[in-house]
C-alpha cells in the first residue's frame, strides 16, 4: 500500500512463548493476595526465572506448598513464587 512502510519481520526466541499449562482462561476477576515487593515468578519449580512481578501485583492463591505457592494474575498467568513475597488482601 502506498505511503506505509513495512517492519521487518522478527521472530521471538522461545523463550518468550508462555506455556499453554501457565495460562488460565478466563482470567480470574478477584484476589486474595498482593506481592509486598517485587518478586521473580517461575513457570516450573527448579528452572530459571520466567519474569518477575512488581510491588502491589494482586493475584490469586492457588496453591501453597511450603515456601512455594503457585499464583494466577490478572492477565491469567499461572506461576510459581515465593510465599514470603505475598501478603494477604
Amino acid at each position: 500500500m502506498k505511503g506505509f512502510i513495512q517492519p521487518d519481520a522478527a521472530i521471538l526466541e522461545e523463550s518468550a512463548v508462555i506455556p499453554k499449562e501457565n495460562l488460565v482462561s478466563p482470567a480470574p476477576t478477584h484476589f486474595t493476595h498482593q506481592l509486598k515487593q517485587a518478586a521473580a515468578y517461575f513457570f516450573q519449580r527448579g528452572k530459571k526465572p520466567a519474569g518477575e512481578f512488581s510491588a502491589g501485583t494482586k493475584v490469586l492463591l492457588k496453591q501453597r506448598d511450603g515456601n512455594h505457592c503457585r499464583v494466577v494474575d490478572e492477565q491469567g498467568l499461572s506461576v510459581e513464587v515465593d510465599c514470603d513475597s505475598l501478603k494477604e488482601i
